[in-house]
This record gives C-alpha cells, sequence and structure tokens, in this order.
C-alpha cells in the first residue's frame, strides 16, 4: 500500500481545533458555553480569511454557524419541549411512582430494572424518544429521593444505546450503515441479524452500568434538608372507603418518612379523620395521596381548579411570612376566613424556632393559633395570591412553585406516544415528529410559551452547534478520509481481532468528536476496501463501524441524549471522560472477541 501524503492545511488546522476543543472541555477551566462559542468563532474567522477549496468566505461563515439551524438542534430542543410538557402535567406521575417503589424496595433493584428496561424499549424504538420518556421520571424520582439523577442518568444512557446498537432498526445510525453497505453491493441484514452478538456484550457492559458506573459519578444534589421547612398540616382522610379498617400502624409504614404525626388516634382509621401531621411539602402530598385525603377544605380546593380551568392560568403554591401588622397573628386558619376572602387554600404552617421559654398556641380544638414569623404554606392562583399577601400583611418568599396541570396529564402523554410512535416505525423522522409534538404541546396548553425557557439549556445549545460546526468541517476538510488512509496502511499487519477492534477505535473516535452521521459515511466504505485489501469477510468488518459509531458515550458532544442529560445530571465534560472510556473500551473488547468467534476469522 501506498503511504498516503501529508494532510492538507485545513485537514491539519480541523484536526487541532478538535483536539484543542477536546482539551478545553475536559480541563474544564472554561465553561462549556465559551468553549463552544470560541471553538464555533476560531471556525468562522479561519474560513472566512482562509475558505475551503470551492468555497467562498461567506461558504465559511454558513458552515460554522450551520449548527444553530441544523436540524439536530431543532430536534433536541423540541424534545426538551415536550419532556417539559409531560412534567408540567403531572403525565408521569404514575410511572415514577410504580418506579419509586421499586428504589423502595431496594436502590440497587430499582436501577437494574430500570437499566434493563431502558436497553429493552431501544431495541425497537428509537433512542431519543426513549430517553426523553425516561428523563423526566428519572429527574422526578431523585427529586422523590430516589438515587440522585447524577447518578443515574449517565447510566441510562448507556443502556439506551446498547439496547440501540442491537438491531437495525434502533438507530438512525445503524439503518445508515447498513444502507450504506447495501449500496456497495452486500446483502441487506434482518432486523435481529446481529442481536445475539449485541446481547452478548451487555451481558458485560449492564453489569458494568449497574455496579460501577454509578460509582464513579458525584452526587450532585444540592442538600436543603436543612433548609427545608416542615410545614404543620391538617390531613383529612378521604371517604371512599379505601382506608376503612385499616390499621394506624399498618398506613404508617406506606407514608413518606418524613411525615411526623402529633397526636395520631390509635387502632383503625375512619374516614374524615383529620390528622395532625408535620412534614416538608411533598412528603404531605404524598401522604396526602397515600390516605386520598386532602390539606385544606375541599370546597376551596374545587373553585381554585374551577377557575384555573376558565381562566386558563397555572395554579401555584408560594410560601408566605407573617410580620406583626398581620390581622391573622393569633387566630387559627378555620377562624381567619383566608379562603372565603381571597379564595386561596393555606396547606399549612411552618413554626420557626421560638426563643426559648415561648410555647406554640392551640385553640380549644386543637388548631394552631398563627403567630409573627410563622410561614404559610398557601395554593392559590397568582392574582388572589398577590391579593391574599398584600391585604394581610404577608412577605412573599422567593420559590414559587407551580402545580401540575393533571387536567392536560392524557393530553400530554397521548402527543408524546404519537411523536414517538410516529417516529419509531418510520412514517415520520424524528426532527419532524418531535417539532410537531413541541408545537401541539404549545396549542393545547402543556406548555406555556413564556415558559419555554425553562425547559430548554443554552449550554446544551452551543453545545450542539459546536458540535455540528467541527462533524462538519473534520468531513470537508478531508482529515476523515485522511485518517481511514492512515489507518488502513497499518492494519495488514495486525490480526484480524485486532482488525476489527481498531477499525471499531477509529469509527468511535469519530463519533464521540463529530458525529455519527460522519462516522457511519466515512467508515462504512473504508471498512469495506480494507476487508477486499486483507482478504477478509466484509460483513465482520462493517458491523464493526456500525457498532463503532453506537460507542458514543465518552463525551457529551457524541451523541444527542448525552446532551439531553448534560443539564439535568448537572455533568461536567469529565464525567462522560471518566465513565465512557471504560466502557469504550470493554465493549471493544468483548465485540471484537464476538465478531471474530461468529464469523470465525
Amino acid at each position: 500500500m501506498l503511504l498516503p501524503g501529508l494532510p492538507s492545511f485545513h485537514a491539519l488546522a480541523a484536526m487541532i481545533l478538535t483536539i484543542a476543543m477536546f482539551i478545553g472541555f475536559a480541563r474544564g477551566k472554561l465553561s462549556v458555553e465559551i468553549v463552544s462559542l470560541m471553538t464555533i468563532a476560531v471556525i468562522a474567522v479561519g474560513l472566512y480569511f482562509f475558505p475551503l477549496e470551492g468555497m467562498g468566505p461567506a461558504d465559511g461563515l454558513q458552515l460554522a454557524f450551520s449548527g444553530f439551524g441544523h436540524y439536530a438542534l431543532i430536534t433536541i430542543c423540541a424534545l426538551m419541549i415536550m419532556g417539559r410538557g409531560l412534567v408540567v402535567t403531572g403525565a408521569l406521575e404514575p410511572a415514577a411512582r410504580f418506579l419509586e417503589r421499586v428504589f423502595k424496595i431496594n436502590l440497587q433493584l430499582g436501577l437494574l430494572v430500570s437499566l434493563i428496561i431502558a436497553f429493552t424499549l431501544s431495541m425497537g424504538v428509537n433512542d431519543t424518544p426513549v430517553l426523553v420518556l425516561l428523563l423526566p421520571i428519572f429527574v422526578s424520582l431523585a427529586a422523590r429521593g430516589a438515587m440522585p439523577a447524577s447518578k443515574t442518568l449517565i447510566p441510562l444512557n448507556a443502556a439506551v444505546l446498547i439496547g440501540g446498537m442491537a438491531t437495525t432498526i434502533g438507530t438512525s445510525t445503524n439503518i445508515l450503515v447498513v444502507s450504506i453497505a447495501r449500496d456497495l453491493g452486500m446483502p441487506s441484514m434482518p432486523v435481529f441479524h446481529f442481536t445475539p452478538i449485541v446481547l452478548f456484550a451487555s451481558m458485560f457492559a449492564l453489569p458494568y452500568l449497574w455496579l460501577v458506573m454509578p460509582r464513579l459519578l458525584k452526587d450532585n444534589r444540592v442538600d436543603v434538608s436543612g433548609q427545608q421547612r416542615r410545614f404543620h398540616a391538617r390531613l383529612r382522610v378521604g371517604d371512599d372507603g379505601f382506608l376503612e379498617g385499616k390499621q394506624m400502624d399498618e398506613i404508617l409504614a406506606r407514608l413518606p418518612k418524613e411525615i411526623e404525626f402529633h397526636n395520631a388516634p390509635k387502632g383503625e382509621i375512619q374516614a374524615l379523620d383529620r390528622l395532625h401531621v408535620s412534614g416538608p411539602h411533598e412528603a404531605i402530598e404524598a401522604a396526602s395521596r397515600e390516605l386520598r385525603g386532602e390539606v385544606a377544605p375541599s370546597w376551596v380546593l374545587d373553585r381554585i381548579k374551577r377557575q384555573a380551568n376558565a381562566l386558563g392560568q397555572d395554579i401555584s403554591v408560594v410560601e408566605m411570612t407573617v410580620t406583626g401588622d398581620s390581622r391573622l397573628i393569633s387566630r387559627t386558619l378555620p377562624t381567619s376566613g383566608i379562603a372565603d376572602l381571597y379564595g386561596v387554600a393555606v396547606l399549612g404552617i411552618h413554626r420557626p424556632n421560638r426563643l426559648i421559654g415561648q410555647k406554640d398556641e392551640y385553640s380549644d380544638g386543637g388548631d394552631m393559633r398563627i403567630g409573627e414569623g410563622d410561614v404559610l404554606l398557601v395554593m392559590g392562583l397568582p392574582e388572589n395570591l398577590s391579593e391574599f399577601a398584600r391585604s394581610d400583611s404577608l412577605l412573599i418568599l422567593e420559590g414559587v412553585r407551580e402545580l401540575p396541570r393533571r387536567s392536560k396529564a392524557v393530553l400530554s402523554a397521548v402527543i408524546m406516544t404519537g411523536s414517538v410512535g410516529t417516529a419509531s416505525i418510520g412514517l415520520l423522522p424524528i426532527a419532524i415528529s418531535a417539532l410537531a409534538g413541541a408545537i401541539l404541546m404549545f396549542v393545547t396548553g402543556c406548555v406555556k410559551f413564556d415558559r419555554v425557557g425553562r425547559a430548554l439549556s443554552a449550554k446544551v445549545i452551543v453545545l450542539v452547534a459546536a458540535s455540528i460546526a467541527i462533524g462538519r468541517i473534520i468531513l470537508e476538510s478531508g482529515a476523515a478520509g485522511w485518517l481511514g488512509q492512515v489507518l488502513s496502511i497499518g492494519l495488514q499487519f495486525l490480526s484480524p481481532a485486532a482488525v476489527l477492534a481498531c477499525i471499531m477505535l477509529f469509527v468511535t473516535l469519530l463519533t464521540n468528536f463529530a458525529s455519527n452521521a460522519t462516522a457511519a459515511t466515512v467508515g462504512t466504505p473504508i471498512a469495506f476496501n480494507i476487508a477486499s485489501q486483507l482478504g477478509l469477510p466484509p460483513e465482520p468488518l462493517i458491523l464493526a463501524v456500525l457498532f463503532g459509531c453506537n460507542l458514543c458515550y465518552a463525551t457529551p458532544i457524541a451523541y444527542q441524549t448525552n446532551m439531553l442529560i448534560m443539564a439535568e445530571g448537572s455533568y461536567e465534560f469529565k464525567d462522560y471522560i471518566r465513565t465512557g472510556v471504560p466502557l469504550v473500551v470493554l465493549m471493544v473488547a468483548v465485540l471484537s472477541f464476538a465478531l471474530v468467534t461468529t464469523y470465525e476469522m
């Protein structure tokens, strides 16, 4: 074989820039956003003054900034919006509660079940929709006290990617590689043609995802346990007969551990009992669901919901501090008239630590008397909440929380299912189905357009744009082709297993720093030519390319699902390197062995 010449100026510059961007991300001294924007700026300025052959300065600018209008970025943003729609409508709460029960049995069991579900789903459904469905569930689970999102999302994403590798329809990249191979003269591959090879590899990968990878990740949760306020509330037991005959001790085991009962009744719980409980807001909500009751009179809660539906507004929950001028001091909630006057519901009262010698005051009926400095947890529409605070001299604290719009939960689930379904069966590309789903979320009110900023991550947007620009410059400068030529020179001296491993690693390098499509379009014809030059069967080499395209765990820019989890897990670039590189090495070794054994090379 003839030695390739030196790379062109543009190819060399593209490789140097890619390495510099990687170092910038890995060191972490500059934020991801700054490194991404600097990368785009270097490409734009460089191609403006030194355009590629056959291009003008304006074409170079178009290449540098094309990522901001690329369909991949639009797809990611649309998927984030749909995921936000599932969260704000509470559509995923039943699934989250099921997995929460599994995690309560055992955290490791919960994670294993989750990984198997993710792996199995992605074999038949495109990777991205599967992760979009699971992502808000695991963020919700983390908020409820299960494993932190930072320890579950990268393993979950890896399980999705490995499952997507197992069939020809698992990812769009698989379809691309198989199509290119068919154009080169190879026979078509059935859907499950190479599934046994991936299942064999998963026997080694899943234990790593389950037992090792979470230990390599930090707990990125902010510890708010000492900051959470505990609210005293009167929990009214439901009258639907669900708890009839149940013992109090039996119920206590099913309630959140943060819930504390004060003067709890002994024996059986009766319908319409009013239980004095205290705990954080989320724990009180969970207890009210378990007891099928309410922490405020049902008539005022129903009125708030009717007003919200009629006005198209969201229901908010806020915390308000009682000032020294408030008329509420020394009153109880039943005697305050708050619900009648303002149409809001007080869900609980937080009592700060009193001075030594001061005691909490209660009425003859056992209701807590409101004192100066108490914090009220109040639910209602924004205007009514503001009027209540202004009229009764209350100070609204930060941290307004909007309640899920559960009336639209089914609608948001239908939109997501339709979007995922049409993409999964190939009726529409994921970019079109996701954009249509996001638009429907806006039109139907599942997501408010003025709140869309909460769904999107600026870090992810600029990172996607930079990765697309890098992928294009690597391909169009000739850097990818030159690297392939260099690779083919050295492979003639290696064993078949080493040839497969090198091809897989080469494609993995491309897919982690350029894109899956770039790796597929460059790697497939190279592998086919190497097979003919070395006298090896082409199919295992083509499969090495296909598998390499899916080994995109080592950087956040390798695949769009990696970027989707970045903000939710509060991940840094080095988190992907630390957990992904060992997985890449493991998968390359096992898959190379499986290919050599299967094809008797």
